[in-house]
């Protein structure tokens, strides 16, 4: 025993083992542990830069504005001093806030539907196999993709009261020219008709993607019953489109109700009682009127009534989902 001691002794300290090594150098594998560790490493590597923006460029941005909110802060650096809920309490009493709520809803309400109606038809009939597909889906999808200046202007040429295609159109059949962005209540459609016009080819790409999907079979089988096409559309391919339209109405209704480029745009920035959006009043009080705080006022006032409406809506379709 002593021997081997010696001998032992006599050869030197044994090595000392390495960070995943053996005393004899051979490689070990990461405990649970330290591998759990290193995980949560990596995914905070990944999800940092996204945190630190989503911070600065989200919370923050919320925090600021609610305190803007309840005080009196210009856009010219004067005020600033705390006055509680005295912006809320003359937004609820102002009646160019709720009118401009009213135009905003109403817009809504008069765009949403022939945006799903108009993008459901177009994708039937691309997708009942019309020759030159790619033509079609080209043509309906372009308008999406310009920028809303471009629209605009666009607009404003066709609805042109002396020279547009608008009134082209009308005295054609008969029908007494419009001044289509001069009269009240008619330069909301006109705004509500150069929207369906610009954006309905993306919904109609989201029902084209939705009807490639429903199986074959099912078809095939309808048409062994003896359904018809009719039929088979109202028992098979509505049904299936369900998720869809209901994804399609919560986008759309939410991009509706932040109506502003194309209002303020074709409106020339002098929009009227009957076509001012919510949004661009709420940018007339904070950069025309120079009153940051009531401007941050009425659009948590905005945001609240905004957050009531995609709550209805999750509701009704869960329980129409559960229903189903």
């Amino acid at each position: 025993m002593t021997d081997v001691m010696a001998s032992r002794s006599a050869a030197g300290p044994e090595p000392s083992a390495t960070p995943g090594e053996d005393s004899k150098g051979r490689r070990t594998s990461p405990t649970r542990g330290q591998a759990s560790r290193r995980g949560q490493l990596v995914a905070w590597a990944f999800l940092g830069p996204f945190m630190a923006a989503f911070l600065l460029f989200v919370i923050w941005p919320l925090i600021h504005g609610i305190y803007l909110s309840l005080t009196d802060q210009s856009l010219t650096g004067a005020g600033g001093s705390f006055i509680g809920l005295e912006n809320y309490s003359e937004a609820l009493s102002d009646p160019v806030v709720w009118t401009s709520i009213g135009n905003t809803v109403w817009f809504t309400l008069i765009t949403t539907v022939p945006l799903v109606l108009f993008a459901l038809i177009m994708a039937l009939l691309v997708n009942t196999g019309l020759p030159g597909q790619w033509l079609w889906r080209l043509s309906f999808f372009m308008p999406f993709l310009l920028a809303s200046t471009v629209i605009s202007q666009i607009w404003v040429w066709i609805f042109n009261p002396q020279i547009g295609a608008a009134n082209e159109i009308l005295s054609a059949v008969g029908l007494e020219p419009i001044a289509w962005l001069q009269t009240a209540h008619v330069d909301l459609i006109s705004i509500a008709i150069a929207t369906i016009w610009w954006t309905v080819g993306f919904n109609f790409l989201l029902y084209l993607a939705a009807l490639q999907n429903i199986p074959d079979l099912q078809y095939e089988a309808a048409a062994v019953d003896g359904a018809g096409r009719w039929r088979q559309l109202f028992s098979i391919t509505i049904p299936q489109l369900g998720p869809v339209t209901g994804v399609i109405l919560v986008l759309q209704m939410l991009a509706s109700l932040k109506l502003f480029d194309q209002a303020y745009q074709m409106m020339e920035g002098g929009s009227s009682e009957t076509s001012r959006p919510i949004v661009q009043y709420i940018f007339e009080a904070g950069f025309v009127g120079y009153r940051f705080g009531y401007a941050s006022a009425i659009s948590y006032i905005f945001f609240v009534l905004i957050l009531i409406v995609g709550i209805f809506q999750m509701v009704v379709l869960r329980n129409r989902k559960g229903n189903s």
